[in-house]
């Protein structure tokens, strides 16, 4: 779809009064779809796809080649976006923005700026409420020790720039980074103390690694803002993600779980990119299997 395409087919959009979740109830948590992993789809598409599929949330991806990435996003595309997402009645509770608490000092640099421009885009597409930011956070398991002090220091920009911005950045914990388990990252978190900071919660990375639901919903559910739902398969020296409702995870335990630690905020399935990026990777069937896959589970759950 070309610009012009896209701007009209945003335009033609009436605006509703909000960011609504079209949840049936609101205590329970609401299923969403990360554009991460719609890339191939125009935005435009990708939203109404999300809508007509039943999700009541997206996240957008800030990475470099997609159409939310700041630099690329328009002022007027970001006003047809905002405009399309309340007509879809379709909330925008996160943007994705990966960066690296393990970076030199160069894309340290960088990197703050952009929090800030996340944050400015957060406030144009939801200005009653912005939606967070959510990253991983970069390095390997086995560097933890000599890494830790580092990451701690960086962090300490994120969250100057982030409360400057008037946002807050969700920290996502990952089997092949640094902070791969629910301590390191409670830990980090303790070492800033900053009302900038929460947790971004994610059980594949965790199942890979053999640490239980409940252990890692315990620990990190008190602390969390969003999460991300996917599958996976295999351990972590080598693992496989996969769509939800394609592994192991007990969907049904994993959102009662959910209502027992009192969680009603978005579940948005993530599609990674070892998923996306083979031949023939359809993001539209990938949307549908995972809705049904969830939607399902959260039924029985309740």
């Amino acid at each position: 779809m070309n610009r012009r395409h896209f701007l009209s087919t945003l335009s033609g959009a009436l605006v509703a009064p909000s960011f609504a979740i079209r949840a049936a109830d609101a205590r329970q948590p609401s299923l969403g779809f990360s554009l991460y992993g719609m890339k191939s789809l125009g935005l435009g598409d990708a939203l109404k796809t999300c809508a007509d599929i039943g999700y009541t949330h997206v996240e957008l991806a800030l990475n470099a080649g997609y159409a939310s990435e700041p630099k690329a996003f328009t002022p007027e595309a970001r006003k047809a976006v905002a405009q399309q997402l309340r007509a879809l009645k379709l909330a925008v509770p996160c943007l994705m923005l990966n960066l690296s608490l393990t970076a030199d000092e160069k894309a340290h640099a960088a990197a703050l700026p952009s929090i800030s421009d996340a944050g400015s885009l957060a406030q144009e597409l939801s200005p009653d409420v912005p939606p967070i930011l959510e990253t991983v956070l970069g390095g390997k398991p086995a560097q933890w020790e000599e890494q830790k002090q580092g990451m701690v220091q960086k962090l300490h920009g994120w969250a100057e720039s982030a409360e400057q911005a008037k946002t807050v950045i969700a920290l996502k914990a990952h089997v092949a980074s640094g902070v791969n388990s629910p301590e390191r990252l409670l830990w980090l978190l303790d070492q800033v103390k900053s009302t900038a900071l929460a947790v971004a919660y994610d059980y594949s990375h965790f199942e890979l690694q053999g640490i239980g639901m409940e252990e890692s919903m315990k620990l990190l559910l008190p602390r969390t803002r969003f999460i991300h739902a996917k599958d996976s398969a295999g351990d972590a020296a080598k693992f496989q993600f996969l769509l939800p409702g394609e592994g192991r995870t007990d969907y049904v335990k994993y959102f009662s779980l959910l209502k027992a630690h009192g969680y009603s905020g978005p579940v948005c399935v993530e599609v990674s990119g070892q998923i996306f990026n083979k031949p023939g990777y359809d993001p539209v069937d990938a949307a549908r299997r995972s809705f049904a896959a969830l939607s399902g589970a959260l039924k029985k759950a309740n």
